[in-house]
């Protein structure tokens, strides 16, 4: 041992060595400690930091839970009916197998102070989603958002029966809308949006556009009011698919308009006869063209009563502004399109060359000769000395 951290010895005689070593007797505890209210304070206290121990313990494998992968195998949707109250929400996503721990859910929710902020609606939860993203997608409202895509040349009631056949819309048409009225686009909406909410923004919509069309309409234009613009625009929607050929069939429309010339467009024949229906189902008959309706402008002048379709932006921009043309005919030319014509003669020579191609495609079937099978877009006022031309397309029905 080290010298230096050598204890000293003191010396004691063999007596003294024999005897237990003296330990001083512990202190005792004041009154004031052992008092109930002091006992019972320390109790409370040992309680809190227990708790606040077994808290801590469970907040961290509750947000371990919370932030873990969800038991859902793949992506799903969901819909959480409108006055669903947390437990609700909870059962049905319990149900549908997005969650599997209700009450870290719940308990989730309350710590995010986000209870009054889920909402209902249809919702897509990904595969394995954790509970913070279920939650996060419920609160922040990512509904799933449908389409409805609506074509331009469709009746009105052509367009409600396509609402009725959507089965994520809700609620009926209480009636058919005017027609031309509604403007066809595509839609987004969401689970719950009645039929008569799609009608009132479609309605909307077509109104603001119109108006606006009609504010930067053709100064020369032969028309009076925005809802003769409607009419003109359903009528050239009717008569071509061509992007191309909107301009030039309107102008065609309107030279008639300026000059007199009934427009003869079998559009109108259809309608006067079908109304809203849209279809024929086979071509015009002859003896129909003569048929009058208000609406057959092989028998009336000027524009028919109203619109027999609704026609979309497209249509109602060349209504408005037309091509600078002297054109008064057109006819189809075998290829979808149409040739265009300033003069009776040379409509007859693009009426000709139809027939030619006609002919080489296929034989005249039986029958023809009841059916329409003269060229379109001319008049009894037409600049030539010759009859009024009919229309030279055999359509089964109109688009």
């Amino acid at each position: 041992m080290d010298a230096k951290n050598a204890r000293p010895i003191t010396p004691r005689s063999p007596r003294t060595a024999l005897e237990p070593d003296m330990i001083e007797a512990p202190a005792r505890r004041s009154k004031s400690a052992r008092h109930p209210f002091v006992v019972i304070g320390n109790a409370i206290i040992s309680l809190f930091v227990l708790a606040a121990v077994v808290a801590g313990i469970a907040l961290v494998a509750g947000k371990q839970r919370f932030e873990a992968p969800g038991p859902l195998p793949t992506d799903k949707v969901v819909n959480i009916p409108r006055g669903s109250g947390i437990r609700d929400i909870a059962d049905v996503l319990t149900r549908e197998g997005v969650i599997d721990q209700t009450w870290v859910f719940v308990g989730g929710v309350l710590m995010l102070k986000a209870r009054e902020d889920l909402k209902a609606g249809e919702y897509q939860f990904k595969a394995h989603a954790s509970l913070r993203d279920v939650v996060a997608t419920i609160v922040e409202g990512r509904v799933v958002t449908h389409q409805l895509a609506i074509p331009e040349g469709l009746t009105s009631e052509q367009i409600v029966a396509r609402l009725l056949e959507d089965d994520v819309l809700s609620g009926n048409v209480k009636q058919i809308p005017r027609e031309g009225s509604l403007l066809p686009d595509t839609y987004n909406f969401t689970r719950g949006v009645t039929r008569e909410q799609i009608i009132q923004r479609m309605q909307q919509a077509q109104q603001h556009l119109l108006k606006d069309i009609w504010d930067h309409h053709s100064p020369d234009l032969p028309l009076k009011t925005p809802e003769q613009l409607l009419v003109l625009a359903s009528l050239i929607e009717k008569e071509t698919g061509k992007p191309e050929e909107r301009t030039r069939v309107a102008a065609v429309f309107v030279n008639r308009l300026k000059q007199k010339i009934r427009l003869q467009s079998d559009p109108t024949i259809i309608y006067g006869l079908v109304g809203g229906k849209g279809t024929l189902g086979r071509p015009i008959m002859k003896s129909e063209i003569d048929q009058p309706t208000p609406y057959n402008t092989y028998q009336i002048d000027g524009l028919p009563p109203g619109p027999i379709a609704n026609p979309g932006r497209a249509s109602l921009e060349a209504a408005a502004n037309p091509a600078r043309t002297r054109e008064l005919y057109f006819v189809a030319d075998g290829t979808g399109g149409h040739a265009f014509a300033e003069t009776y003669e040379q409509h007859l020579k693009n009426v000709a060359r139809l027939r030619q191609s006609e002919t080489e495609q296929k034989d005249q079937t039986p029958g023809n000769a009841q059916l329409v099978s003269s060229p379109p877009a001319a008049s009894a006022t037409a600049p030539a000395p010759a009859p009024p031309a009919r229309r030279a397309t055999h359509r089964n029905q109109q688009r």
